[in-house]
């Protein structure tokens, strides 16, 4: 193919053939340059195009085009690259490694092959470490993690009750041998846990992240030790009391119970039973024992950080019964040790019994098994082997007397 003449010849060709004299034709022109008629006319052409007197596509609209559109496909490529990654790094299956997408998109067979300098410019990663691993893809390390996870998947799928430590073994037998922590990662990564394991929560199973107190703990007490400790006991009644919430299942759904416990004598002061847990469950059961024990200015409501007793209808109630609230600390059961006992019982020898239809059936069978069993039957060593309600009524009459 011959070389293309030089831009400056062919203005200069095309500028004499312009100022030609009358009656002297292209021909003789083009003959004159050494180069073929139809060659000039074309010149002619696009030196008109360039000067503006056809219309037409200038050489600079010509280049600019071939310029878009060079960076039109650079742009697709790049999208590309993104695309695939973004799909590639979706998969919980494979390995977060980007080189094997880079030979992916610069295979002959890809459609839209997207040069390696692109994909790396885009992900920014290094050429030559890419290179590197063409050269040998598989490392020695992750192949043999490769036949490690072989073994222990073998183990798993023949006794799916074996928890790592026990497929540790059984990878050792087929000769594969490794350690505990090994086996746990790898495991975990991939999924394999045993039938018998604790369930993994769910999102819809998982408790929100307790609020801020809205009281001090005025119950922890810090020993010689530096220990946190509580001490749920008081010398007269209405001084402590204990709140927290409890749930069961019916036929006809979950039934809540919301109980106040004074620490003095152990006794229910009061309760509310809804089907719902709302701030009203607990602010009805306040208000409960409050009318029924009279007097309550001072005493201390200790309870956990749930969102009834930090709402703002609970703060009200306490402070409208001219109580001080108390809450404990996060995640430490402890804290409220005295008030889960009772749940304890109730959890025995009511809501665990049998299987309840209706709401209203357990509802009945809760009220009564507090006023009639625990409050009158149950005797509690604590209290000298008496029941709640003999003991405030034992001793709570002399030291009034004697007040």
């Amino acid at each position: 193919m011959p070389k293309p003449y030089p831009k400056e010849f062919r203005d200069d060709v095309v500028r004499v053939a312009r100022n030609r004299e009358p009656g002297v034709h292209l021909k003789q022109i083009a003959a004159d340059f050494g180069i073929s008629e139809s060659c000039l006319t074309n010149w002619m052409k696009t030196a008109d195009v360039e000067d503006g007197v056809k219309p037409g596509t200038t050489a600079t609209e010509n280049a600019e085009l071939r310029e878009a559109k060079k960076r039109i496909r650079l742009l697709e490529q790049e999208n590309e690259v993104l695309r695939r990654a973004a799909a590639y790094l979706s998969q919980a299956n494979l390995p977060k490694m980007m080189y094997p997408l880079v030979r992916e998109l610069a295979a002959e067979d890809a459609p839209l092959r997207v040069p390696v300098a692109v994909t790396c410019r885009v992900l920014k990663i290094a050429r030559q470490p890419y290179y590197r691993w063409l050269a040998a893809p598989v490392t020695a390390p992750e192949l043999e993690e490769a036949y490690r996870a072989n073994a222990l998947f073998d183990a798993h799928r023949d006794d799916p009750e074996f928890g790592y430590r026990f497929l540790v073994d059984e990878a050792k037998e087929a000769g594969e041998v490794m350690a505990e922590r090994t086996a746990w990662r790898i495991c975990s990564q991939l999924g394999w846990w045993s039938v018998f394991g604790k369930p993994k929560r769910g999102k819809a199973n998982q408790k929100g992240k307790p609020g801020p107190p809205v009281h001090d703990d005025l119950c922890a007490v810090v020993d010689k030790h530096g220990v946190i400790r509580h001490e749920f006991t008081d010398k007269a009644p209405n001084e402590l009391w204990l709140s927290d919430i409890t749930e069961h299942k019916t036929a006809e759904g979950k039934l809540y119970v919301c109980a106040v416990k004074d620490v003095y004598s152990n006794r229910i002061v009061g309760y509310s039973i809804d089907s719902r847990m709302k701030s009203r469950l607990a602010v009805a059961a306040l208000n409960n024992a409050a009318a029924r024990r009279g007097d309550v200015a001072g005493c201390v409501v200790h309870t956990d950080r749930g969102s009834q007793f930090r709402s703002r209808r609970f703060v009200a109630a306490l402070n409208r019964h001219g109580m001080v609230g108390s809450m404990g600390r996060v995640g430490a059961a402890g804290d409220n040790a005295a008030m889960e006992s009772f749940f304890s019982l109730l959890q025995k020898n009511v809501l665990n019994r049998r299987s309840w239809t209706s709401r209203e059936d357990l509802r009945i069978a809760i009220v009564t098994w507090i006023e009639r069993t625990y409050h009158r039957r149950r005797r509690q060593p604590g209290l000298g082997r008496l029941t709640p309600i003999e003991f405030e009524t034992i001793i709570t009459a002399p030291a009034t007397q004697a007040a």
